[in-house]
């Protein structure tokens, strides 16, 4: 079967997919970048030391161009990412299986009034063609869409696939963590609220607990941030670490026993939320993120609190705290989530069944019921409620 992904660039977040689909395919799957990494990016070491085979870049020059058109209009299948929509015009004209791949549309609340124009505009791209098909890397994103009256019973669920790492003793790898230890990773922008972490340690602080929270990122909100630290009195418990390498942040992630994730509808997916999973971290999240509903079953492989509500969150910091055996066996269960189903090998499997079952002229496929690739459900933004249970 000859794949072909689409998208701006090969991240260190998309490698170990397109590592599993270029080896299952035999060596016919290509990764076409339409862009050149940003250089801050590639700073946070995002970039790779040598590009892989499989990897061909859109940009360089015409010839290349063409080069790459070819393999998208002739592959058996196309996964469509963050890349221009006229590279798919040849194959929509030719009724050829395409699979987009999507975020939330809507990470920031749209007026009903604009729907109409909204729904207009993706029905003509999207909506009349039979043969096109959404990957959700968002449990949002199937509600977005259907606000546009586009994907409707054709949303899979989807996502990002970081690597996965295998611990040959995973009791061993939480009894070895550093106790009351928490950990918060993200770039200091508002849309990934690092005050919210300072706060949760100032309540615990108040209440006589004895802790460390990290924190590693920079950006704009690094020295407001820092000023607050100092403000309160916290220096001797939170920490900023700054930016780091993606294999220095899973250490620090294996060294903690919780992590706080604290984003709001803005973050689309959060591959941060694979890796610390992955890594036994106890998770406490907030129920916006795209992730969130796909990844964690609330109470059983991680905590979910209400987006925003600091009450919430600190109750369950406070929960989680106080009760180590429960929280060492949601670390088990967060890891066995991410070794069981949510990983690259998984994914590339069960993509390849869901796209021999399309290239077979099944017209809405579903040949998994959870899980990756099983139907993505339309999920709204305010499932969240009823005293902080799941709807």
């Amino acid at each position: 079967m000859k794949i072909v992904f689409i998208s701006n660039y090969l991240s260190h977040h998309q490698q170990p997919l397109s590592d599993k689909l270029y080896a299952l395919t035999d060596g016919e799957y290509r990764f076409i970048e339409t862009e050149p990494m940003e250089q801050d990016r590639r700073n946070l070491g995002w970039g790779f030391s040598e590009t892989p085979s499989y990897v061909l870049q859109y940009y360089t020059d015409e010839h290349a161009a063409q080069t790459c058109q070819t393999l998208i209009d002739d592959a058996d299948v196309v996964i469509h990412g963050s890349a221009p929509y006229e590279t798919l015009k040849n194959r929509l004209l030719k009724k050829k299986p395409i699979f987009i791949y999507s975020e939330r549309l809507y990470k920031a609340k749209v007026g009903y009034y604009k729907l109409p124009v909204r729904a207009y505009r993706f029905y003509k791209k999207y909506g009349r063609h039979k043969n096109v098909r959404l990957l959700c890397a968002s449990a949002y994103t199937a509600a977005d869409f259907a606000k546009t009256r586009t994907f409707i019973g054709k949303a899979y669920k989807w996502g990002y696939f970081p690597e996965i790492k295998q611990h040959e003793d995973i009791d061993a790898l939480i009894e070895k963590k550093q106790p009351a230890t928490l950990l918060w990773v993200a770039r200091f922008l508002p849309v990934k609220h690092p005050d919210v972490p300072v706060e949760i340690a100032k309540r615990l602080k108040a209440d006589g607990y004895s802790f460390t929270l990290n924190m590693i990122g920079n950006g704009e909100l690094e020295e407001q941030i820092r000023q607050r630290i100092a403000e309160e009195n916290l220096s001797d418990s939170v920490h900023l670490l700054g930016s780091m390498k993606p294999e220095e942040v899973r250490t620090h992630m294996e060294e903690s026993e919780i992590f706080l994730f604290t984003s709001d509808r803005g973050e689309g997916w959060g591959a941060v939320l694979n890796e610390s999973m992955n890594s036994a971290c106890a998770v406490c999240a907030s129920h916006a993120i795209g992730a969130v509903p796909f990844l964690l079953d609330d109470g059983k492989n991680g905590i979910i609190y209400k987006d925003g509500n600091l009450d919430d969150l600190y109750g369950k910091v406070k929960w989680l705290m106080d009760h180590p055996t429960e929280r060492k066996a949601i670390s088990q269960r967060a890891y066995e989530t991410m070794i069981g189903e949510w990983n690259a090998e998984a994914a590339a499997r069960k993509f390849i069944t869901l796209a021999e079952a399309v290239m077979r002229g099944e017209k809405a496929p579903f040949p998994f019921d959870s899980g990756v690739c099983s139907k993505a459900e339309i999920i709204p933004d305010g499932w969240y409620k009823n005293n902080g249970k799941i709807k």
